[in-house]
């Protein structure tokens, strides 16, 4: 069973701690953004105690969210981006589904079947069963892993098909671009950890939808959320 979210000795209500936690990792904003948007509410704190709320609450935040049922006809995209932290070069392996929810994201240092091959044994491992199809580009360590863990699912390689995994990594981007880049890679691992738990909360599918139904999705991710972060009334 998790447990609740501990809000003792700090001075603002758990209110004020989940809302400035959720502009953070919610909006393309920087610490100090936040903090302007705070005193414009008539709350004084600062960058560095926002940063602070984020590193405590949002992992909380992010274990209690629901996460959506996996499913053996989902489809998964996966993908790899270059991420330059402290002048050395790191690789964002990330999966996601057909709605574009995000099932993982890794931080390595490589870019091969090895690396390939920790993702997918994650995924099975998160998703507890294998995917109707596996999307990927021409790298050919997707292949290989594919082969060697799962080699039962189909597997479809072209780079039109992964538009989807590709354009998910575009929210990060702006983050990262906010943030000055990131400054270890435990740091982003654990930045990634809430900001898709968040993301996936929010960001409605690809499906069409009416202004209706947007507007009702939006209304059950703040319940949703204020439920993770205990200040539901």
């Amino acid at each position: 069973m998790i447990k609740s979210v501990r809000y003792k000795r700090h001075r603002f209500p758990p209110e004020i701690n989940a809302h400035a936690v959720w502009l953070y990792f919610r909006f393309p904003l920087s610490l100090r953004l936040v903090e302007e948007m705070l005193l414009k509410r008539g709350i004084l704190v600062s960058y560095e105690t926002v940063r602070r709320w984020a590193l405590k609450f949002g992992p909380d935040y992010a274990c209690r969210l629901k996460r959506k049922r996996p499913s053996r006809r989902d489809i998964w995209h996966l993908d790899e981006i270059i991420a330059t932290i402290a002048g050395q070069k790191h690789w964002l392996w990330r999966a996601v589904d057909q709605d574009g929810y995000v099932l993982d994201e890794i931080v390595q240092t490589r870019r091969d079947t090895k690396a390939a091959k920790h993702l997918l044994k994650c995924l099975l491992k998160k998703q507890a069963c294998p995917p109707r199809r596996m999307i990927t580009d021409k790298l050919g360590s997707y292949a290989a892993a594919r082969r060697q863990i799962m080699p039962a699912v189909e597997h479809r390689s072209h780079k039109r098909l992964n538009n989807r995994a590709e354009n998910s990594h575009l929210p990060l981007r702006k983050r990262e671009r906010a943030m000055q880049r990131f400054r270890s890679p435990r740091g982003l691992q654990r930045f990634l950890s809430v900001f898709s738990a968040v993301r996936n909360l929010f960001v409605l599918t690809r499906s069409r939808r009416s202004a209706l139904a947007t507007h009702i999705h939006r209304l059950n991710a703040m319940a949703a959320w204020k439920s993770a972060a205990c200040t539901a009334r």
